[in-house]
């Protein structure tokens, strides 16, 4: 239920009882049999496809709300849900429950020469805070990935989808109660005020351990700014595809489109096109070609445009601008060389792509470029956790600190040391 909140001590003093709840869930669901997280997960999948009609009508209020506010028509896409897109995160929770459980794991053991016997064991990560925007579907992933993890976890919806997040976080709480498990393992904040995410921004007193932002670049720009616990992001997602001069045409043309145009609003979607200048006579216009007829805007360099005049043209920022939109900027390269180069100085190291049949360029192309996701003859719209077979994700993390590319349920876990002796004392 949503909360309204007059004074800074209101959010203050509710974000503190968020905390410290989620704190005191945190060691029942640590101690929680995979069996329990499981049949909590199943429990929820049911939950959303039986409640259906209920997330749809919360969903319509905010599709509603947004077309008044004048969101963009990115920001509405990644707004609204369907029957289709409720299956999908109702199968997403299901296939994260059928994930191995990844606590306990023994992750590497060795002996020393006194005898001891090391252990490195997973453990849960502790409890997260998912700050996030627009996609209502973020709900059910991370609440679903963090009970696996088996991480209490705050949500923080935007307050343009406040009504959907609430509509899916019922059915969350639903099958935890199913499965005998404290429903303050996940929580949905239930104000819209923004001093809410300043207070988790300030770790709620020591209860939250991470942070994980997943929304526009002012948002993760003022959680890296301001978080006083470690964080989990990429800044934004200015993913290429290199279309070598090995590459073949047919091939070329259907990733290129798929790239850009399957899904314009999420952060895998391409926003560079660089083409070898040995294959520009045949490959060139045939990729822009499809491109402008799949409803996409070119904009490119004048070498670019001499070949291709409907391009308009394009200037510095184009190289380092996340569209989010039917936009792509076009340049063409001399080799896989000049690819790279062109990648390591404008990337945002998220997902790059290479289309090309010569294994040496590929090699090259993945050994020169530092970017959390490299794909070869593969569309930049698979850096998706789900396509990655984690089931969903919390988002795609570009730092290089515990985890990188999709962050599912492995990479919401720490490790300690289980030292096992015979009564073995230091000299």
């Amino acid at each position: 239920m949503l909360t309204r909140l007059g004074k800074p001590e209101e959010v203050a003093a509710l974000m503190a009882g968020i905390g410290v709840r989620a704190r005191a869930a945190a060691r029942p669901l640590a101690v929680a049999d995979a069996e329990r997280k499981q049949a909590a997960l199943v429990a929820m999948a049911d939950a959303i496809r039986s409640h259906e009609s209920e997330i749809l009508e919360a969903n319509a209020i905010d599709l509603k709300n947004g077309e008044e506010a004048g969101l963009s028509a990115a920001f509405m896409d990644r707004l609204k849900l369907t029957s289709g897109l409720i299956r999908d995160m109702a199968d997403g929770v299901r296939v994260i429950a059928g994930l191995r459980d990844p606590i306990g794991d023994v992750i590497a053991e060795w002996d020393r020469p006194n005898g001891l016997h090391i252990e490195r064991v997973r453990t849960p990560l502790g409890v997260i805070g998912v700050i996030y925007e627009s996609r209502p579907n973020v709900t059910a992933d991370a609440g679903a990935l963090c009970l696996k993890a088996g991480n209490p976890v705050i949500l923080r919806g935007g307050s343009d989808s406040l009504n959907s997040s609430a509509a899916i976080h019922a059915c969350l709480v639903e099958g935890l109660r199913a499965a005998k498990l404290p429903v303050e393992a996940i929580q949905l904040v239930p104000t819209t005020d923004r001093a809410a995410v300043g207070e988790m921004l300030k770790g709620l007193n020591n209860n939250l351990d991470v942070i994980v932002p997943r929304g526009g670049r002012s948002l993760v720009e003022r959680v890296q700014k301001e978080a006083r616990v470690p964080v989990f992001a990429h800044l934004e997602g200015i993913c290429h595809v290199y279309v070598d001069k090995s590459a073949r045409l047919d091939m070329a043309v259907k990733i290129a489109v798929n790239a850009k145009m399957r899904r314009t609003g999420v952060c895998g979607s391409a926003e560079t096109l660089l083409v070898d200048r040995a294959v520009a006579g045949t490959h060139l216009v045939p990729i822009l070609d499809a491109l402008t007829a799949a409803g996409c805007e070119i904009r490119a360099t004048e070498e670019v445009r001499a070949a291709f005049p409907k391009a308009v043209p394009a200037i510095d920022a184009d190289w380092t601008t996340e569209y989010l939109d039917a936009i792509i900027s076009v340049k063409l390269v001399d080799g896989v060389g000049e690819a790279i180069e062109h990648i390591e100085t404008f990337s945002s190291h998220h997902t790059e792509a290479i289309i090309a049949d010569d294994a040496n360029a590929v090699e090259r192309f993945f050994n020169g470029i530092d970017s959390a996701i490299l794909l070869h003859n593969a569309s930049t719209q698979f850096a998706d956790g789900g396509e990655f077979g984690m089931g969903a994700e919390i988002g795609i993390a570009t730092g290089k600190m515990h985890a990188r590319g999709p962050v599912g349920v492995e990479q919401l876990t720490s490790f300690k040391y289980r030292v096992r002796g015979s009564g073995q004392v230091r000299p």
